[in-house]
């Protein structure tokens, strides 16, 4: 069993204590050596993968229990779970449950979206109770302690982001790229600016014609990142919320400030991620990936979904997780899921359960796609106890047990039936791998070899 303890501490005022750091020193941290073994990768490689900013450790030395994980093209893909609370349904309890139900079903990380209530509070019992980094949107806790968002400042940014890494928040999501000049190039969309963060951000900037605080303040946000290790995941506040609005104007404005922005923080030893868009046509998914990898420097790619298409409110599990496939195989390092009830509502501990099944099959999809050694092993292990007709062994390797012993009791839930050479789809008669296995192999070889080439 893998064992982590971190002996790190936050730095102080000028001191870096970030993965890039200690990567960029030749040093290899516990943290790195924890992520290659998980990774099944050699400890060097992981190091020169984040040294060079291709791959992020989100550990906030706060996090006492964390258990490390890494996030980047040369690792397999993983997934984000949102959870929080709105500010009109749920409580610490529902989120925890659904804290839970996320690592239950793979989440290798966990956003609190918390936008209502005592955030700092539910922010805390997450933190607390969570192996998986914790990331946050700042912006959502700054807008709950003002009256309206034209009240929002700089200063009060600052102190929330202070404040969320002193708890132990491992990755934050800052909506420093967009600028007051991106605004007008939303005009003309279908869905506007979608990105919540981003439309606050727009809102505070028209009513004062300023610019915006979180890109005039990123150097004071570097600095408190840098002395907690929090990775920054720069938002895309012009994300497209349709797809035909992607691959606009708006966005590619956006995506080149974040390349900047990244060579910053990397100035300052701060790791970065790149949050990528939420609506894309299955056509543009590769050369999104493209754009981004070349503007930001080989960043990782942090995508929501992408949806391929608009047209199914309730599934957009399934019209997302297409897209995830997709955009994972071309590299995209990590894919934010979508529950069923995207658009709708606040997703209950059920919707994050569907969620997340949905999106550990894009990102294992993506990831044999990708070639990544030993990513095909378990569908060649599951695909052996199914020939087998071994029922107990099939459930066990399945990606949800439950579901898949369910599914097959709900015909035939007898004992019996856990041995037997077919299922209630074919029954003895019909099942067609029980009917291979009783050809005669030596004789069709003989009829096969006497048979003219081609025919």
């Amino acid at each position: 069993m893998l064992q982590y303890r971190s002996a790190r501490r936050p730095g102080e005022p000028g001191k870096a204590v970030t993965q890039l750091h200690y990567a960029r020193e030749g040093v290899i941290t516990e943290e790195m050596r924890f992520v290659a073994e998980r990774e099944r990768m050699e400890p060097e490689v992981i190091r020169d993968e984040v040294a060079r900013g291709r791959m992020i450790i989100p550990a906030n030395v706060n996090h006492t229990s964390l258990e490390p994980m890494c996030i980047g093209k040369a690792a397999r893909v993983k997934i984000n779970a949102n959870i929080g609370n709105s500010q009109t349904t749920s409580e610490i309890d529902a989120e925890i449950e659904k804290l839970q139900t996320s690592i239950k079903y793979g989440a290798d990380t966990v956003m609190d979206l918390s936008s209502g209530g005592d955030i700092p509070r539910i922010r805390r019992a997450i933190i607390e109770a969570s192996p998986v980094p914790i990331g946050t949107v700042p912006i959502y806790e700054v807008i709950s302690r003002v009256k309206s968002p034209e009240e929002m400042s700089g200063d009060l940014f600052l102190e929330v982001i202070e404040e969320q890494a002193e708890q132990g928040v491992d990755y934050m999501t800052i909506h420093a790229g967009v600028l007051l000049q991106h605004l007008h190039l939303v005009q003309s969309r279908i869905t506007g600016i979608v990105s919540r963060g981003g439309g606050l951000l727009a809102k505070w900037m028209v009513h004062h014609m300023k610019q915006n605080p979180l890109y005039e303040r990123f150097d004071e946000i570097l600095e408190i990142c840098r002395r907690h290790d929090v990775s920054i995941s720069l938002g895309d506040g012009l994300r497209p919320g349709s797809v035909a609005d992607a691959s606009d104007d708006a966005q590619f404005a956006e995506l080149r400030t974040l390349g900047k922005l990244t060579e910053r923080a990397w100035e300052r030893d701060v790791q970065v991620m790149i949050e990528g868009p939420g609506h894309i046509p299955l056509d543009q998914l590769e050369e999104n990936v493209r754009l981004q990898q070349e503007i930001c420097h080989e960043a990782p790619f942090y995508t929501l979904g992408p949806l391929v298409t608009d047209i199914a409110p309730g599934y957009d599990h399934i019209t997302s997780a297409i897209g995830a496939a997709v955009i994972g195989w071309h590299g995209t390092s990590m894919l934010c899921y979508v529950t069923p009830k995207e658009h709708l509502g606040l997703p209950n501990a059920e919707d994050v359960k569907q969620g997340l099944i949905a999106y550990r099959i894009a990102a294992h999809a993506a990831d044999i796609a990708r070639g990544r050694p030993g990513a095909r092993d378990w569908d060649d292990e599951l695909s052996r106890a199914r020939y087998a007709f071994d029922w107990r062994r099939q459930f066990e390797l399945a990606l949800d047990p439950e579901t898949a012993q369910a599914m097959h009791d709900e015909t035939l839930p007898d004992d019996y039936f856990k041995t037997a050479e077919f299922c209630s789809m074919c029954g003895p008669k019909f099942c067609p791998m029980h009917n291979f296995r009783d050809v005669d192999w030596s004789a069709l070889k003989k009829v096969a070899d006497r048979l003219p080439a081609g025919s």
